[in-house]
């Protein structure tokens, strides 16, 4: 027996990503405004990871609290560079600064999963892969994003390693799905270990 999973996102990559494995799969994106959650963290010396641990809980319940008696996955992603974490970028001169700044440098995507049913935390956890970018050539970055256009804004490094973004990269430590945005493989056990899905 497979219970429905409601995911809290309306990301698209997500979802494929969860249907693709087999389960039953409700898209019901969370009403949290993630900058203000986000805000009084900034300072406080909570890790990347935190912050992802922090804006998927808010997801999960916020959604959870909707919809009662069901099995919420709430997700968020952070990148960091250092003690700097990065978000989408608002244009291409947004994406065009993220590149330069990643350009010759490792980096981290954090990537928290949550499970929540009736506002309740059942667990959580956040995947770790570290990305290091090759030296980038401020022309070459220039004529990528001229290549790529606007999904380059639709990921908080300016890039998909799943498409043309994989050429700025010389070294990958992790996860596929962890650096895509969902840590699936600790998702899937957790979900056979609460008996949702078949195991």
């Amino acid at each position: 027996m497979t219970e429905k999973i409601i995911l809290a996102s309306g990301s698209p990559f997500r979802k494929a990503m969860l249907v693709h494995a087999g389960l039953e799969i409700e898209a019901v994106p969370a009403d949290v405004d993630e900058r203000a959650l986000e805000a009084p963290l900034q300072d406080s010396g909570v890790s990347p990871e935190d912050v992802a641990l922090v804006l998927a809980e808010a997801k999960a319940t916020e959604v959870s609290e909707r919809k009662p008696g069901a099995l919420v996955l709430g997700c968020d992603q952070t990148l960091s560079l250092g003690d700097e974490v990065f978000h989408k970028p608002a244009d291409m001169e947004g994406a065009r600064r993220h590149l330069l700044a990643l350009s010759g440098r490792t980096h981290q995507l954090n990537s928290a999963a949550v499970l929540c049913r009736n506002g309740e935390v059942l667990w959580r956890y956040v995947g770790v892969a570290s990305l290091t970018m090759r030296k980038l050539d401020p022309a070459f970055i220039g004529r990528h994003l001229a290549r790529v256009g606007a999904k380059a804004l639709s990921s908080v490094g300016a890039y998909q390693i799943e498409g043309e973004g994989i050429q700025l990269f010389e070294k990958i430590e992790g996860d596929y799905f962890t650096i895509v945005g969902l840590p699936l493989l600790p998702v899937l056990a957790k979900l056979r270990e609460l008996g949702a899905i078949d195991g």
